[in-house]
């Protein structure tokens, strides 16, 4: 059987991508995935504004290198899929603040995997369908993988407050005696030592929402948000499919650049609303600013390994591995380096949650060959 499915450039007359390398290009995109935000780990990022904004212009540059390698032509609808990505970004923090970040990752976790999955498969929206060579392999798989992100919702990390040394400078400019702070956002002022900002009354609404009420936004909020990452390839498989005659690449990779500026320009927007919404007052983090350029590159490289696979594989056995494997990646970093998660239930957890998750990679792959 023939071990190829996909043009490497802009020509269809040429040699076709391995699947090898799909599998790899998987397998760096699940392992940047699960740790592009351990550069920032040690770092507060307040409400998680400036930090997005910060990690898209790392993911920008990234895009900027593929551009200068690939010399393609720009497909600004294709901006479109990296403004859902952003968007559905955004809307992380009230999802932590609703109903937390295990059962959000579970929602936006599932939704993604089959809708994403779902539209690979069936061709939903306006896409042509990419059928696996073992359908039932596929289902199968497919179906570990949901289980998988079920079953990480119930593992409950120990993180600690992030603290920091803190240099009170005298009046004769040197330095007083270092007090240890828990990091917060600023109660007596902003970082720069600037008045204090007054919460906003949006602010402090949620805190005073019922549990009823924090579920459900939380769970809804969850869910176009695994829609939106989901939907993130389909202007780029669009123009792809239906624009062929007119000239569109059949290589995915010169669609990069345009899905990363419309990461860049969408957060870009986010970030001036909020900072308008917080009367050009936004909670900023310098110490974020590096670190964060850090996670947005490898971000961007784990992108660029999702794009591959999604050439080399299709979207239906892509799909279930890169949408799973990073959080069972996240979690045994967890275990082993940061020991955030702790106790015998939790260990159990993610052992039976990696099996399903290993599982699931492992025939969604097999279903392609």
């Amino acid at each position: 059987m023939e071990n190829t499915t996909t043009p490497l450039s802009n020509d269809t007359d040429v040699e076709v991508l391995p699947q090898y390398v799909g599998f790899i290009c998987c397998g760096l995109a699940s392992i940047l995935f699960a740790t592009n935000y351990v550069p920032v780990k040690k770092f507060e990022t307040g409400d998680g504004m400036f930090f997005q904004w910060v990690l898209t212009n790392g993911i920008l540059i990234t895009g900027f290198v593929i551009q200068a390698i690939r010399l393609s032509r720009f497909y600004p609808i294709v901006m479109v899929g990296g403004s859902l990505w952003a968007t559905g970004n955004v809307v992380v923090v009230p999802i932590v603040k609703t109903i937390g970040l295990g059962l959000g990752i579970c929602v936006w976790g599932s939704v993604q995997l089959l809708v994403g999955w779902g539209n690979g498969r069936f061709g939903l929206v306006g896409i042509d369908a990419e059928i696996p060579n073992n359908i039932t392999l596929n289902y199968v798989g497919v179906s570990l993988s949901l289980v998988s992100t079920v079953i990480y919702a119930f593992v409950k990390p120990d993180i600690q407050p992030i603290t920091m040394e803190l240099t009170i400078p005298g009046p004769d400019e040197e330095a007083a005696d270092s007090k240890e702070i828990r990091m917060s956002e600023p109660k007596d002022g902003d970082m720069e030592g600037n008045a204090p900002i007054k919460p906003s009354p949006g602010q402090m609404s949620i805190e005073r929402w019922s549990p009823v009420k924090k579920k459900i936004t939380g769970i809804v909020l969850s869910a176009i948000s695994g829609v939106l990452y989901a939907f993130q390839f389909i202007p780029a498989r669009y123009m792809q499919e239906h624009e062929k005659d007119n000239g569109a690449s059949q290589n995915l990779l010169d669609y990069v650049f345009a899905h990363y500026c419309g990461i860049y320009l969408a957060s870009t927007v986010y970030f001036v609303i909020y900072a308008l919404f917080r009367r050009n007052r936004p909670t900023v983090y310098s110490q974020v600013v590096v670190p964060g350029l850090v996670s947005g590159l490898m971000w961007g490289v784990g992108g660029v390994g999702w794009f591959i696979s999604n050439m080399a594989l299709s979207d239906p056995v892509s799909f279930p591995i890169i949408s799973t494997v990073p959080m069972g990646i996240s979690l045994l970093i967890g275990v082993l380096a940061f020991k955030e998660i702790k106790g015998r239930r939790n260990i159990i957890i993610v052992l039976v949650a990696m099996t399903f998750t290993i599982a699931g990679a492992v025939l969604a792959g097999v279903s392609k060959t």
